[in-house]
C-alpha cells in the first residue's frame, strides 16, 4: 500500500510540474521573441518538457550581461564623439538616393559613420591573405591588434605567430583575443595558449565560459569577428579565422576539405572603425580602455578613394544590425543581388526580401558551397532551395572538396559588404559579427571578377534537380529547419 501511495504521490508532483513547465512556457516563451523562434522553442519543451525547459534556461536568452552591454554603449559614445573622415566622403553623382538612409541606419545601429580616403585590397587565396597579414606585422611599430573566432598555432600560421614574438621583441605592444568555446573546441588549442605566454603577448579569451571564475553567459553567445589592426594604419577583416586552412580537423583531412575565404586589407579612416570594434572587445574582456589608440593619423585621401561604414552587430546591441542592413540594401536594389554565404539559413524576413528581389526580375544569385563541415546547418540551409529557385534565385554550388566560406554580397555596381557574417539566424542574434558596408565601383567590379571566377569553378542547381532528390533527403533537410529557429 505504501508503495502505491508513493507512486501515486511521485506521479502526481511530475505531473504538476509538467503542467507548470507548459504554463510558464506560454506565458514567457513568446515574449520579444520572432513567432518562428517562439515556435520553435514552445515545439522542444511540449515534446520533451523537461530537458526543453532546462535548454529554454541555458539558452533561452540571446542578452550578453548587462554589464558587457552598458560597456557597448559607453564605447558607442566615444566613437560618435571621435570619428574622423566623414568630411571625404564624395557625394556626387552618381551617389544613390536610397544610400543616405541606409547610412543613417547603420550610424543610429551601431554608432560607425560612413567615412572616406579610404583604399582596400582584397585577398581571395588562404595563403596570400596570410602572408600580408604576417607582412604588416613584421613592419609594426606601436601596437599590433589581433582579434579571431578560431586562433591556432600550426605550421601554416607560425610565420604570424613568429612575426608576433618579433613585434614584442622590439617593443610593440601586442593584443590577442580569442573566441573561448570555438578556439577550445579546435585542435591544438593548449598548445597554441602556451605559444601565446612564451612569446610574450598581452592575451585574453573572448566570452569565456568560466563560471567557476564567475565568467559566464549563455554558452553559444560566440565573437566571430575577425581583425588585425596595425598601427592605427592598416587593417584586415574578412571570413578567414587565423588557422590552417584545413582547420586541423581530423574529418576535413580525411575529406579532402579545405576553405577559401576573402579577407581585405584596408588603408583610411575606416581603419579606427574597425580598431574601435577591437577597443570595444578587449574593454569588455579587461576593463581597459585603449582611447588613445582608436584613431590614426590622417594622411591625403588615396587616388580612387573608397568609402566605408563599419556595421558592428551582435547580442550587445539592441537590434540587429546586420540583418537590418542586408534587408535595407535588398529592397533597394535596381538590378542585381549577388550573395556569398557559406552558411545560409535566412530568418523569415530575409528570405522575403531575397525572394521578392527576385520576382521584381532582378538578377539574384546566390553563391554558396556543394558541401559542408556542419550537417545541422547543411541540411537547413538545402530546406530553403526549393522557395528561392521557385522565386527566380539562380543558385551556385562551389566544387567539393572546396568549402567556400567567403561572406560578401554585392547589390547593383554600387554597394558591396564584407565581413564576418554569414546570412543565417546565428550570425543575425547569437554571435557579435563586423560587417564593413563600401561605395565603389571599383571594388564592386574587382568582387564581380571574384564572382566569376566562383561560377568557373561551380555548377547551377536547377529546380528540376532539386524535385528529384530523395525523400530522406527532404525530411532531414525540413527537421534541421526547425531547429534553426531555436535561439
Amino acid at each position: 500500500m505504501d508503495a502505491v501511495w508513493s507512486t501515486t504521490v511521485v506521479a502526481v508532483i511530475a505531473l504538476v510540474i509538467d503542467i507548470a513547465i507548459r504554463v510558464f512556457a506560454l506565458i514567457v516563451v513568446p515574449i520579444n521573441r520572432r513567432p518562428q523562434t517562439a515556435t520553435a522553442w514552445l515545439l522542444a519543451i511540449f515534446l520533451i518538457p523537461y530537458v526543453g525547459f532546462i535548454l529554454f534556461v541555458l539558452l533561452g536568452s540571446a542578452k550578453l550581461p548587462k554589464g558587457r552591454r552598458d560597456k557597448q554603449v559607453e564605447i558607442n559614445r566615444y566613437i560618435i564623439e571621435t570619428t574622423h573622415g566623414m568630411d571625404r566622403v564624395v557625394r556626387e553623382n552618381p551617389w544613390p538616393e536610397w544610400l543616405q538612409p541606409v547610412v543613417e541606419l547603420n550610424r543610429t545601429l551601431g554608432a560607425m559613420p560612413l567615412v572616406g580616403g579610404n583604399d582596400a585590397t582584397i585577398f581571395t587565396a588562404y595563403d596570400e591573405s596570410l602572408a600580408a597579414m604576417t607582412e604588416a606585422v613584421e613592419k609594426s611599430t606601436r601596437y599590433v591588434h589581433v582579434e579571431f573566432y578560431i586562433v591556432s598555432f600550426d605550421s601554416t600560421t607560425k610565420p604570424f605567430f613568429d612575426a608576433l614574438e618579433a613585434a614584442v621583441a622590439r617593443g610593440v605592444t601586442v593584443r590577442v583575443l580569442l573566441d573561448h568555446i570555438a578556439s577550445v573546441r579546435s585542435p591544438r588549442y593548449l598548445r597554441t595558449i602556451r605559444t601565446l605566454r612564451r612569446i610574450g603577448v598581452d592575451w585574453r579569451l573572448m566570452l569565456p565560459v568560466q563560471p567557476w571564475r564567475g565568467r559566464y553567459q549563455r554558452p553559444d553567445l560566440r565573437n566571430h569577428r575577425k581583425i588585425v589592426v596595425v598601427d592605427g594604419e592598416i587593417a584586415f577583416t574578412g571570413s578567414q579565422n587565423l588557422v590552417d586552412s584545413s582547420y586541423n580537423k581530423r574529418g576535413n583531412v580525411r575529406r579532402g576539405l579545405v576553405w577559401k575565404d576573402l579577407m581585405v586589407r584596408f588603408e583610411g579612416p575606416i581603419v579606427a572603425g574597425i580598431n574601435a570594434l577591437f577597443v570595444t572587445d578587449w574593454y569588455s574582456e579587461t576593463d581597459e580602455l585603449l582611447l588613445r589608440e582608436t584613431q590614426p593619423p590622417l594622411e591625403d585621401p588615396k587616388p580612387n578613394a573608397l568609402d566605408a561604414q563599419v556595421v558592428p552587430s551582435g547580442p550587445g546591441f539592441e537590434g540587429e544590425n546586420n540583418l537590418r542592413l542586408f534587408n535595407a540594401l535588398l529592397y533597394n536594389a535596381g538590378e542585381r543581388v549577388i550573395i556569398t554565404s557559406p552558411y545560409f539559413v535566412p530568418d523569415e524576413s530575409m528570405l522575403y526580401a531575397i525572394t521578392t528581389a527576385a520576382q521584381r526580375g532582378l538578377d539574384v544569385q546566390l553563391f554558396c558551397s556543394e558541401v559542408a563541415d556542419q550537417p545541422l546547418v547543411y541540411h537547413a540551409q538545402r530546406s530553403y532551395y526549393e522557395e528561392l529557385l521557385r522565386a527566380g534565385v539562380r543558385i551556385w554550388l562551389y566544387a567539393a572538396p572546396t568549402v567556400l566560406h567567403a561572406k560578401h554580397f554585392t547589390i547593383d555596381d554600387e554597394v558591396a559588404v564584407i565581413g564576418s557574417s554569414n546570412m543565417d539566424m546565428r550570425s543575425f542574434s547569437l554571435n557579435l559579427e563586423i560587417s564593413v558596408m563600401i561605395r565603389s565601383h571599383r571594388f564592386v567590379d574587382a568582387l564581380r571578377e571574384i564572382e566569376e571566377d566562383y561560377r568557373s569553378t561551380s555548377r547551377e542547381l536547377t529546380l528540376d534537380e532539386w524535385l528529384t532528390r530523395p525523400a530522406r533527403s527532404r525530411v532531414l533537410d525540413n527537421l534541421a529547419r526547425l531547429t534553426s529557429a531555436v535561439q
